[in-house]
């Protein structure tokens, strides 16, 4: 049997070999093994120059820009066949193919085209980004997953909530999004995803240069495990902050509404629907600083409260938001009728019971969903933690109290008063749905914030643990 081969023959053999086989070292005499496995392999599905081209002209992503676009780390494991398929029904979902296998390389070979890819494949149009991750705010990567909903990237790019992978599956997936892409390579492609590629889905977006920090901050941290948030509450200007400036920024910027001295009578306040919060009954100085930053800077939304309270963090300097909570943490204590300070009766102790309300009903979807979880002690455990410190955009028990009587500091100042769990008469009368929507969703005409960041077994299980309080 003759097994002698032509000399393309030999060739492809060979590549072969190295790829699957053989080390590095054996091809250094050559062309460097990541170049060839690029030109002699790759470029059998990815084009490596020339302009970028209609998707429906192409077999695999363009990659002239490859040295710019992917993490190092991420793009060695993808090609080492240790990273799962990109798209859910193939890059061409046109074809209807589903997804296609990719080559696996040897771990040297793989190194070799990483190490290509950012010699060679670089894009002149990619500069550093402006977007700092070092001071992304977990505020605005709340905005960022928002955005990323608004503008229809669900439609073709799945993420996941809750473990659980939601999304049209039309396009890549982003759910490891932080681990893949370069935040460079990012910022540049936002800004016209179609001068990459044309008619791959993408469009322009209506975003402000703020609306794209939070996005792209968002998307770069989607898969990134334990990403260190920004605590701007915890810089040089709030250990030099001083109250007496932050007086003056409360006349300047506050009395407006919430009134010269804090209650909530100032000029505007008269058409406004929900009122102002009143300052002076509200016990500003237990409130975590976090939250006060939060309301604050990006304003009553940003928090569940009412969009009738502005985002100052662009006409505040930072050293006068310091200053200024400062100045509310040291001024506004709460009144006699506070948690820690209650009455002698019964009724001031547990709250009024029953506790009239008017707090609009959930969509029928929710009002009639029951309780999945059964009041086991680790469930009960997770709700009560919830409950008392972990919840945001604030832990429940500043407004509901530490006994869920609804006396708590943050509750004095707020029309409708927080409800009453205490009070077996009203909470018999609330389903789980009911329960579960106010805290997904809010209460629109109370001071009761949307808590959409919990995942739905967050709050079932403090639907559970509110129940408690009635026993």
């Amino acid at each position: 049997m003759d097994f002698t081969m032509d000399r393309p023959h030999r060739l492809l053999a060979s590549l072969l070999l190295g790829i699957f086989l053989l080390p590095a070292p054996l091809f250094a005499a050559e062309a460097g093994l990541g170049e060839r496995l690029v030109k002699e392999q790759c470029v059998t599905c990815h084009k490596f120059e020339g302009e970028p081209e209609s998707k429906f002209n192409l077999k695999g992503p363009d990659l002239m820009w490859g040295g710019n676009k992917y993490q190092r780390p991420w793009l060695i494991r993808w090609l080492t066949g240790k990273e799962e398929n990109l798209y859910p029904n193939g890059y061409r979902w046109d074809k209807g193919t589903g997804p296609q296998p990719h080559v696996v390389l040897s771990q040297e070979g793989a190194e070799s085209v990483a190490d290509y890819f950012e010699k060679n494949l670089l894009d002149p149009r990619i500069k550093k980004s402006f977007v700092d991750l070092s001071t992304l705010t977990e505020m605005e990567a709340a905005f960022g997953a928002e955005i990323y909903k608004k503008f229809s990237c669900l439609g073709c790019h799945q993420i996941k909530e809750d473990g659980q992978k939601i999304g049209g599956p039309i396009s890549v997936t982003l759910y490891d999004a932080g681990n893949r892409y370069n935040l460079d390579w990012w910022s540049r492609f936002a800004e016209n995803p179609q001068d990459f590629t044309p008619h791959s889905g993408e469009y322009l977006a209506d975003l402000s240069m703020l609306g794209a920090r939070y996005i792209i901050g968002y998307l770069m941290i989607l898969g990134v495990e334990d990403f260190k948030y920004f605590e701007p509450w915890k810089t040089d200007h709030f250990k030099k902050a001083d109250s007496k400036r932050g007086a003056t920024v409360y006349k300047e910027y506050c009395t407006q509404c919430h009134g010269a001295k804090g209650e909530g009578d100032g000029p505007g306040a008269a058409g406004l629907e929900p009122k102002p919060a009143v300052h002076a009954k509200m016990a500003l100085s237990q409130f975590p600083e976090d939250y006060l930053y939060n309301v604050i800077y990006y304003g009553g939304k940003s928090v569940g409260k009412s969009p009738n309270m502005p985002d100052w963090g662009l006409t505040i300097p930072p050293q006068g938001i310091a200053d200024l909570i400062a100045y509310l943490r040291e001024t506004f204590k709460g009144d006699a009728g506070a948690e820690a300070a209650p009455t002698a009766t019964a009724k001031a102790q547990t709250g009024d019971c029953p506790q009239p309300r008017k707090t609009k009903k959930v969509s029928s979807i929710l009002f009639n969903k029951k309780n999945p979880l059964k009041p086991t002690p680790p469930n009960l455990e997770a709700g009560k933690k919830l409950f008392h410190k972990t919840a945001k955009p604030m832990a429940c028990e500043l407004c509901h109290g530490k006994k869920g009587d609804g006396r708590g500091p943050g509750g004095a100042g707020v029309t409708p008063k927080p409800r009453n769990f205490t009070c077996q008469e009203t909470m018999n009368g609330v389903p789980d749905g009911q329960l579960y929507g106010i805290i997904k969703k809010g209460s629109p005409g109370t001071a009761m914030p949307a808590f959409m960041n919990l995942k739905d077994k967050e709050i079932w299980q403090l639907v559970l643990y509110l129940r408690e309080f009635a026993k």
